[in-house]
């Protein structure tokens, strides 16, 4: 496992939501200290605590672990939806209609 790319995107998501280390390890009941460990990719993660961030960061555990899988075409599929994930109808719609019009050039090519 690539504990050092997995500590990297939580840190990223946790940023995202402008989490400090200490609110994120308030919410998921470990120390703050096991967060920056985490974070560095110094500890690994149980996956109860791995499950309780990504519930509190709003991401998938295949997202946070997508460097440590095997990138199949029903992950294409999945990194899809996160990116999708919390965005509202108009947004995926537009999403789908720019992807549309990007996969439309790629055949005419």
């Amino acid at each position: 496992m690539n504990y050092i790319a997995l500590g990297k995107r939580i840190r990223e998501e946790r940023l995202k939501l402008r989490l400090t280390q200490e609110k994120l390890a308030e919410d998921v009941d470990v120390s703050s200290s096991y967060v920056g460990q985490i974070e560095r990719g110094e500890k690994s993660v149980t996956l109860d605590t791995l499950i309780r961030i990504t519930k509190r960061l709003g991401v998938t555990v295949d997202y946070l672990l997508k460097d440590s899988v095997n990138m199949e075409n029903d992950n294409f599929i999945d990194q899809i939806k996160q990116l999708l994930q919390g965005r509202n109808i108009k947004q995926k719609q537009m999403a789908l209609d720019v992807l549309k019009v990007m996969l439309s050039h790629m055949d005419d090519a």
